[in-house]
């Protein structure tokens, strides 16, 4: 019997602080809530601090809340960050049907929790899956929305851009020992540190009773989704630059420029053409993980966007 690895979902945080030079004197106040999303779903999301939440986080596909830990510490704002459906610890998202897609039924779930948890936030960040969906969020449920901060992603994401990541998703259903889990992420993660890794593997993995590990989020066969009425249904984004067009609400697109990066040149071009008024930072040292890689600098441009 391989020996159990122990996990202390809040016993952590000293580890990010001591690996970025950040203070760390007292635990910080973070406490995990459910939010029932209908009769049989809950979306659970991490609640930063007592006062009135001022940032919600949204992350990306195969993440959890967990991800964010790091730019909290810097932040030291009120804030949740959210487990989106089929991820981290909150229950599957509801089955698409035809005229209700995938990032139109992510943006219902996530309006409940924001209205529940967070109904004043002066500020949505999403990274990757997280911001297509708050970008659906500012199209169906514009009053959650008072400004958007889009990490490493755009509606001109595609399969190509995006087959780095999908590879690592799509790898493995299970691992034979945390080591081996460990290795496959490292070979697909060379911007982050070995420790920084570990960390996120025992956020986002589970050990079972035999000794192996499997990942906490939903798998799929591939990037596609479920069939409805015996058709496929797959991920297409392109629409929400129509969203992003029509908005007035302040707007940040933080780019990573490693080659992990999902975003382009031309989909910069195209966000600037769309949003004049949009502000773009590219951060050198990061790929598509901005919080991963360079969580301090991330911080930072969030803490002047919000002022």
């Amino acid at each position: 019997m391989a020996e159990k690895i122990p996990y202390d979902e809040f016993g952590m945080f000293h580890e990010n602080a001591e690996e970025y030079g950040l203070p760390f004197t007292t635990q910080p106040i973070v406490r995990r809530e459910f939010v029932s999303v209908s009769s049989d779903r809950r979306l659970s999301a991490l609640v930063w601090d007592r006062g009135e939440p001022e940032f919600v986080f949204l992350h990306g596909g195969a993440q959890n809340a967990h991800t964010w830990d790091t730019v909290m510490l810097a932040l030291q704002r009120p804030a949740i960050c959210i487990d989106l459906p089929g991820h981290g610890h909150s229950d599957s998202g509801a089955q698409p049907t035809a005229n209700d897609l995938p990032l139109q039924a992510n943006a219902s779930d996530i309006s409940t929790v924001i209205a529940e948890l967070a109904p004043n936030a002066s500020v949505i960040v999403g990274m990757s899956l997280g911001g297509l969906t708050s970008l659906a969020l500012l199209r169906d449920h514009p009053h959650l929305v008072r400004s958007l901060v889009l990490v490493d992603i755009t509606p001109g994401v595609n399969a190509e851009k995006a087959k780095a990541i999908t590879d690592f998703v799509n790898g493995p259903a299970t691992f034979p020992s945390f080591d081996e889990l460990l290795q496959r992420t490292i070979e697909f993660n060379p911007t982050r540190s070995v420790s920084s890794l570990r960390r996120g593997i025992l956020h986002n993995a589970l050990q079972q009773d035999d000794g192996t590990w499997v990942w906490r989020h939903r798998r799929t066969d591939g990037p596609a989704l479920p069939e409805v009425d015996g058709e496929r249904l797959t991920l297409d984004p392109s629409s929400l630059w129509d969203t992003i067009a029509a908005t007035s609400i302040p707007l940040m697109l933080v780019r990573g420029m490693r080659p992990q990066s999902v975003v382009s040149d031309d989909d910069e071009n195209e966000l600037r053409r769309r949003s004049p008024q949009a502000k773009v930072e590219r951060i050198t040292d990061a790929g598509h993980s901005v919080q991963g890689d360079t969580p301090l600098e991330l911080a930072q441009l969030l803490l002047e966007f919000e002022n």
